[in-house]
């Protein structure tokens, strides 16, 4: 099975002034389709970094970078940027959502970028599509403002999956959640990574990190811990418990 993301002695340097700021050194990395992986690590451990470069959003300074095996280091900004389309859907921890449009609206704008590009109704047709999977097909009228932080999330994931990508990353995708809430985007990130979806995560929370396959602890910009998660929590088994629990407190004399 041939790797989504290759990583070979990346490194990412910044310059503040006189002083160098090493933010990755020297990391390697696989990750193969159908992973769903967690970097985790402390504040200025390199993950975000990391992150942004796995993401197209950022350019390592040495070491190579392949993905879908192609070495985006060495493509051109327009190469890039449709290879980052069709590849990869990104889901941030604060939505970043448009607050004057549908939430259908919304999970059509990757798009908008798209070559080639959809006509009106297949765009339409694909939005939809993209909400149902995260169970917003009702709500794709609504605003922003008329949905609730989960919601919100759903459709944040519905637009990351609207171009069909191969790869799902996801920054902190629960930070502004509730337990409850955070469990439910969970079970989606799980039932999409069943079907096959390549998902990529980081988190400091080590409860979310338990419902991926592996886990990557990065400390100064390197990776300490690589492992395998031999006994992954199924969020919807959890979610089912919680509301078990819920449900018993509200009845309690």
């Amino acid at each position: 099975m041939s790797e989504i993301i290759k990583l070979q002695d990346l490194t990412r340097t910044y310059r503040t002034g006189d002083v160098e700021v090493h933010a990755v050194r020297g990391v390697s990395l696989l990750i193969r389709p159908g992973e769903m992986v967690a970097i985790m690590g402390a504040s200025g451990s390199g993950k975000s970094t990391l992150m942004n470069t796995l993401g197209c959003l950022d350019r390592p300074t040495s070491g190579s970078y392949f993905l879908d095996g192609a070495d985006v280091g060495k493509m051109e900004r327009d190469a890039l940027a449709a290879h980052r389309n069709r590849t990869l859907g990104f889901v941030f921890q604060s939505f970043n959502l448009l607050s004057r449009t549908s939430a259908l609206e919304n999970v059509e704008l990757p798009l908008f970028y798209s070559r080639p590009h959809p006509g009106s109704r297949e765009q339409r047709k694909r939005a939809l599509k993209a909400l149902e999977t995260v169970g917003l097909s009702g709500r794709a009228g609504h605003h922003p403002n008329q949905l609730s932080g989960g919601q919100q999330q759903r459709v944040a994931i519905a637009r990351a999956l609207v171009n069909d990508p191969k790869l799902l990353l996801a920054d902190e995708p629960t930070g502004n959640l509730d337990t409850q809430t955070s469990i439910e985007i969970m079970e989606i990130f799980q039932n999409l990574n069943r079907g096959g979806m390549t998902i990529v995560m980081v988190t400091h929370e080590l409860d979310i990190a338990r419902y991926c396959l592996r886990q990557i602890v990065m400390r100064d910009g390197r990776i300490v811990k690589d492992k395998a998660v031999n006994d992954r929590l199924d969020a919807a088994a959890e979610r089912e418990q919680l509301n078990i629990e819920q449900d018993a407190l509200h009845l309690a004399p």
